[in-house]
């Protein structure tokens, strides 16, 4: 797998994409709606980018920026090979020479106003930050969404005393503060483990989803819809459980068999404990088919994506 996100005009996400997905995504674009991707690195870092562009029957045009506006390259080819080749040798790490062989130009661009600094009491500004790094804390938000999260945070009627600009600068500052955090973790990870673990689940003919819905009851009524039509059951933790597995206090998984029945929901929830116990994760559950399985104890270093 490449360590990169792609993102799609028709608005889809691909989370580390093996060469061969990268390269579909490559060979599809051209057609109405549908002409360019953009391929961030992960973890998502500003101003640090690659992207492509085609319509159908002509040349594609790839750009990539590396760090800033100033630093921001194109250059035109015709093979949606090279393309592929060359968004692989970026996703490789950005080393020296991955840009070799193509005539890349460089482009300007106008330059980018600072935010002006925020006005806010030492109090708003300790809750905001506060936010913010909880947002982080979980993990799942990307540079977009956490800048919007700082944003709407303070606004109270018409008074929003964060600009979007501000709210950006002020995200991406402490964005980077955490990826420079998660460089220092060794290892697997319990979010990776029960990521894991997930997979195996899915796998196994289980919708398993992470931070799914905003509620258990908006969860447990979407949950059927995106899985597997012959999925024989479902686990799932909601956004409320993300927020306590990273204070600290363990995660709650909620579950159940598509049939409805206790017999079905206690053999599904079964499955869920064993299938985390092969991934190294300790759970708490008497095997009532009415209590969540718990996660615990849980260190939620869940690595930032974007």
């Amino acid at each position: 797998m490449l360590d990169i996100t792609i993102l799609t005009e028709p608005s889809s996400r691909h989370v580390r994409p093996t060469e061969g997905e990268l390269a579909a995504l490559v060979h599809r674009i051209g057609g109405e709606d549908d002409h360019f991707l953009v391929v961030q690195a992960v973890p998502d870092l500003p101003d640090l980018f690659i992207q492509v562009w085609h319509r159908t029957g002509e040349d594609y045009t790839l750009e990539h920026r590396a760090g800033s506006p100033d630093r921001h390259f194109q250059t035109s080819v015709r093979s949606p090979e090279v393309v592929v080749s060359a968004i692989t040798a970026w996703a490789g790490g950005r080393r020296d020479g991955w840009d070799a062989g193509l005539s890349w130009e460089g482009l300007e661009f106008p330059p980018v106003e600072p935010a002006p600094p925020l006005d806010l009491d030492e109090e708003e500004r300790r809750l905001l930050e506060d936010q913010v790094r909880d947002v982080l804390a979980a993990g799942y938000a990307t540079r977009a969404e956490l800048a919007e999260a700082a944003e709407e945070y303070l606004v109270s009627g018409d008074r929003r005393p964060v600009s979007r600009a501000q709210a950006e600068a002020l995200a991406d500052r402490m964005w980077r503060e955490r990826v420079e955090e998660q460089a220092g973790w060794e290892g697997e990870t319990d979010p990776e483990r029960l990521s894991r673990a997930f997979a195996e689940l899915e796998a196994a003919g289980i919708t398993a989803r992470e931070h799914f819905s905003c509620c258990r009851t908006c969860g447990t009524s979407e949950i059927g819809a995106v899985g597997s039509p012959d999925a024989r059951g479902f686990v799932y933790f909601h956004m409320q459980c993300t927020d306590g597995a990273a204070a600290g206090h363990g995660l709650n998984l909620l579950y159940g068999g598509f049939d409805g029945s206790p017999e079905t929901t206690a053999a599904v929830g079964r499955e869920v404990v064993a299938a985390l116990a092969r991934a190294g994760l300790p759970t708490s559950w008497n095997g009532d088919p009415g209590e969540a399985v718990t996660v615990t104890p849980l260190t939620w270093n869940r690595r930032l994506i974007g």
